[in-house]
């Protein structure tokens, strides 16, 4: 799999997913060394705005986030989103081989509730993010209040 069968990949994502690991997000990127091998580039425990602001403009990467966010005054949810960044300086036979990169990355990082695209850190937003999680999510107990 290019890469993501790694156990440092593995490692990290369930860092991620686990409530007791200040980890909450990692991304994966080409290494350095060879430039066709998705390795871990990063992992931190920023959220959303920490991801974007360690995406790449020249590469393909591809991030994984835990998202907590008010469910109503009472409870709270915890949603991952997978992040598929292409930069807008990423090479163009870079971006072409993303549409089937994605699926094998999607199968090393399995649990999502959403995918998102991006070439623009404003597409990361958190509030925006939150408010597709929300409708992904089915029932809001918030009353459409974001």
């Amino acid at each position: 799999m290019s890469g993501l069968d790694a156990p440092e990949i593995s490692a990290a994502y369930e860092a991620v997913r686990s409530d007791k690991d200040p980890t909450n997000w990692l991304l994966i990127s080409y290494a350095a060394a060879t430039g066709s091998r998705l390795a871990l580039a990063q992992t931190g425990s920023g959220g959303i705005a920490a991801l974007a602001a360690a995406l790449d403009d020249s590469q393909v990467q591809y991030g994984y986030v835990r998202v907590e966010y008010a469910n109503d005054a009472e409870s709270t949810r915890v949603k991952f989103v997978l992040v598929v960044w292409i930069g807008e300086r990423t090479r163009v036979m870079r971006k072409a081989r993303v549409s089937v990169e994605s699926g094998d990355v999607k199968r090393a990082l399995p649990h999502h509730s959403i995918a998102v695209t991006a070439g623009d850190r404003a597409e990361l937003d958190e509030g925006d993010v939150v408010a597709r999680l929300r409708k992904a999510g089915g029932a809001d107990y918030n009353g459409g209040r974001g």
